[in-house]
């Protein structure tokens, strides 16, 4: 069994640590902070896993499916950093930009095409992400 910070390669040699990628391969999200446009705003990446029938079918009967060849929608948002932590975050925020990943490899390719790492998301109750 690898520790939690351990690498895994994927086909296409983006390395993610095993936690983060699992966490992907059972169709949850991760986020990172990224900077913002100007003071007063902050802003978030989000690497949200499609989710088909054969999760919604698994959750019913009360587990959890890895898939490996999930695909994914990343999506960069920014929001009125004064709102943030209350019901009204949506009030102001805006979708910068959107891409979506047919898989693994795809999905580094949106990363480096964004100058991001994977290493830098984490889970979202890790950051101050409302979405």
């Amino acid at each position: 069994m690898l520790p939690m910070d351990a690498k895994d390669s994927t086909d296409d040699g983006a390395d993610w640590a095993v936690d983060k990628l699992t966490t992907l391969r059972l169709g949850r999200k991760l986020v990172t902070e990224v900077p913002a446009s100007r003071p007063g705003r902050r802003a978030f990446v989000d690497i949200s896993p499609d989710n088909g029938r054969s999760d919604a079918r698994a959750r019913d009967e009360g587990w959890v499916r890895a898939d490996r060849g999930r695909s994914f929608r990343v999506r960069h948002r920014e929001y009125d950093g004064a709102r943030i932590d209350g019901f009204d975050h949506d009030i102001g925020a805006v979708l910068v930009a959107s891409a979506d990943a047919a898989d693994e490899a795809a999905l580094r390719v949106v990363l480096d095409a964004w100058g991001l790492r994977p290493d830098a998301f984490v889970h979202p109750w890790e950051t101050d992400d409302p979405g």
